[in-house]
């Protein structure tokens, strides 16, 4: 079984910058692409950014793309998402995701193991 352990998140001033990270329990975790996804209140969750399991291959949201980074160190099992140039709208619980089995990358159903979520919160 995969945990995942979101951290990073909080409150922030507009055109602030936040760091995410998510720590996973095992090391083949590596083996995986792994993704970012936000769901803010009253709304669906939605694809933010997607790493490949070696870190040469990334997608980014059309809304974050340009502000946000995602990055993964696999020697101490961490995806990292790397926000700037934050928004109120970027206002949201941040998850993180592993994709086992292949499926479209922006989809929720193609990801198989979720963390808990950690807050943003983007101040006008």
């Amino acid at each position: 079984q995969v945990q995942l352990v979101e951290s990073g998140g909080g409150l922030v001033q507009a055109g602030g910058s936040l760091r995410l990270s998510c720590a996973a329990s095992i090391r083949t975790i590596s083996s995986y692409a792994m993704a970012w996804f936000r769901q803010a209140p009253g709304k669906e969750r939605e694809f933010v950014a997607r790493i490949s399991w070696s870190g040469g291959s990334t997608y980014y949201a059309a809304s974050v793309k340009g502000r946000f980074m995602i990055s993964r160190d696999n020697a101490k099992n961490t995806v990292y998402l790397q926000m700037n140039s934050l928004e109120p709208e970027d206002t949201a619980v941040y998850y993180c995701a592993v994709q086992v089995n292949s499926g479209s990358y922006y989809d929720t159903g193609s990801y198989d193991y979720w963390g808990q979520g950690t807050q943003v919160t983007v101040s006008s």
